[in-house]
């Protein structure tokens, strides 16, 4: 049995919503109208190739707080739950995947670490998702973290269960011999 490539990231996302280009009559700016408030979810999400190579998956946790090391432990767990056969990890070098997250996959012996480069976001597909969940919400007004979740809980299942827009997140990381 093969093993499923996993691109994972994690990205927060506030209540004040991304601004994006808009429309307003001439001569008048734009105003997009949100709560001063600094309440932010963050999400963990992992981009999966099947062995095959033919299927791709997204899996996805969203807190109400900050990302730390049990975050992703528990994370790496939901996926052992979840995919079959060893997982090939591919993520950036941030402190939070060090320390307990290492040990961690060091003694489980069905993952295995590979980490990008530096300065090298643009290699990682799930870089992708972000930037389509972030589109999503441009010049929205969520008024909760509550509201915001359901957003993005609706968002992400909608890219994870379009092969076309996850597909799009591998050709943005210029990895299409992923797809073949």
């Amino acid at each position: 049995m093969g093993a499923y490539i996993v691109f994972i990231d994690e990205s927060g996302f506030l209540l004040i919503p991304p601004v994006r280009k808009t429309w307003s009559p001439r001569g008048v700016t734009p105003i997009v109208k949100h709560h001063l408030r600094r309440n932010r979810l963050s999400v963990i999400s992992g981009v999966t190739v099947s062995p095959q190579r033919r299927r791709l998956g997204l899996y996805f946790q969203i807190y109400e707080k900050n990302i730390k090391q049990p975050e992703v432990i528990g994370f790496l767990k939901h996926l052992l739950r979840h995919l079959r056969g060893k997982l090939i990890i591919v993520w950036d070098n941030g402190r939070i995947h060090l320390g307990k997250v290492t040990r961690y996959c060091q003694n489980h012996p069905r993952i295995i670490v590979e980490r990008l480069p530096a300065y090298a976001p643009d290699l990682n597909p799930d870089e992708g998702v972000w930037s389509q969940a972030k589109k999503s919400l441009a010049n929205g007004r969520p008024d909760n973290t509550k509201d915001l979740k359901n957003h993005l809980v609706g968002t992400l299942r909608g890219i994870g269960s379009s092969q076309r827009k996850l597909r799009s997140c591998i050709r943005r990381a210029e990895l299409p011999h992923f797809l073949k």
